[in-house]
């Protein structure tokens, strides 16, 4: 069997959250005698990536508007892909994909792997509504990230009959393994116990709220990543006289699970239902870290079970944070059987080949 995916970046060229996502199912699936083309689109030249698991196949965009990268010529490499493959997996939301699938005529099986609701750009939703929907069902199947998102998307309660739930996976043996001097250096420079936020710094992430609970508190914060609020952030920081704040931008892939291997807990403040998941956030339950996480009815609360793996606030609430921060920092006897109960719970529903299983069966239902 033969799968093509479809989505405006792609991992390695870009390492959000989607792009994970698509990179540990195609993977994942190779296990099971399935292999996958990726086409997606960049911003810079076109290129091949030939992993063991996968081809990537990147076209350079035309145009980039709202966040939805445009190219012409991927609708020609789409028709040409297509005709090998036995099921199209479309990844929402990117509207340029919607108009390729309705242009190329294609009659393919096919899915849709639901990331998102588009939350943020409400009078471009207006105009892309109508394709939406149309695009939405058409398509065989939806599946949603969690059982959370599904059962409070207004969107995905109007397809109900198409959606199932296929949580996303991360695969434990895909990580570097860490020196041990590697993660004594990152103790060493922030103290044997620090809370870790690992993620693209963007408008949903919630960050403006963490900083904020850290307000007249000393224990170490460290934030990695960068993104379109990072001197934003830094900005914040400095007015409130922040000091146990720690920025580190982009870290490689070593020093990451380093500092996930050295830190006291994961904290992931989203406050908006842009972030559907959470991958930095199940990376830690993966690490057996315990967790911090706010409710927003989406897979983050599927992942972190108040009082069990770790501890879920209200949104965009400063105050409920920082008491939840200070009640791990307090009672590590707590924090560490939270993290081992993160852990458990990541072996019991998260792993990448559970993830692929679960796709391999849904790609022979819709292709047969």
């Amino acid at each position: 069997m033969r799968i093509l995916h479809f989505y405006k970046s792609a991992y390695p060229d870009s390492t959000g959250g989607i792009e994970t996502a698509i990179h540990q199912i195609a993977k994942g699936v190779a296990a099971y005698g399935v292999r996958s083309d990726v086409l997606a689109l960049s911003r810079d030249q076109n290129r091949i990536i030939n992993f063991d698991e996968y081809d990537l196949h990147l076209l350079k965009a035309d145009l980039e508007i709202a966040s939805t990268r445009f190219s012409l010529r991927s609708l020609q490499q789409f028709m040409e892909l297509s005709k090998s493959a036995d099921v199209i997996h479309y990844h929402f939301p990117w509207p340029f994909m919607d108009l390729v699938h309705f242009i190329s005529r294609t009659r393919k099986p096919s899915i849709v792997t639901y990331h998102s609701d588009i939350v943020r750009q409400k009078k471009l939703l207006l105009l892309y509504s109508p394709l939406m929907m149309k695009f939405l069902g058409r398509v065989d199947r939806i599946v949603s990230t969690s059982p959370n998102y599904s059962a409070t998307s207004n969107i995905l309660q109007r397809f109900q009959e198409k959606v199932v739930n296929i949580p996303i996976g991360i695969d434990r043996d895909s990580y570097p393994v860490p020196s041990e001097e590697g993660v004594q250096r990152w103790k060493d420079k922030f103290g044997s116990r620090f809370f870790l936020f690992v993620g693209v710094l963007r408008y949903y992430k919630g960050l403006h709220i963490l900083l904020e609970a850290a307000k007249n508190t000393d224990f170490p914060i460290v934030i990695v990543g960068s993104g379109p609020i990072e001197q934003e952030l830094k900005g914040l920081a400095d007015r409130l006289g922040l000091r146990n704040i720690h920025f580190l931008g982009w870290v490689n892939d070593e020093d990451k699970v380093a500092l996930m291997n050295a830190c006291y807990a994961v904290v992931f403040p989203s406050h908006l239902r842009s972030e559907a998941f959470g991958i930095s956030l199940l990376e830690g339950a993966m690490f057996g870290k315990p967790l911090l996480s706010s409710e927003i009815g989406s897979g983050m609360s599927y992942i972190n079970i108040h009082g069990e793996t770790g501890i879920v606030v209200p949104p965009s609430d400063p105050g409920a944070l920082r008491e939840a921060m200070l009640q791990l920092w307090d009672n590590p006897d707590l924090a560490a059987e939270m993290g081992s109960h993160a852990q458990q719970r990541y072996s019991t529903l998260f792993t990448a080949d559970i993830m692929a299983s679960n796709y391999v069966d849904l790609y022979n239902e819709v292709a047969s």
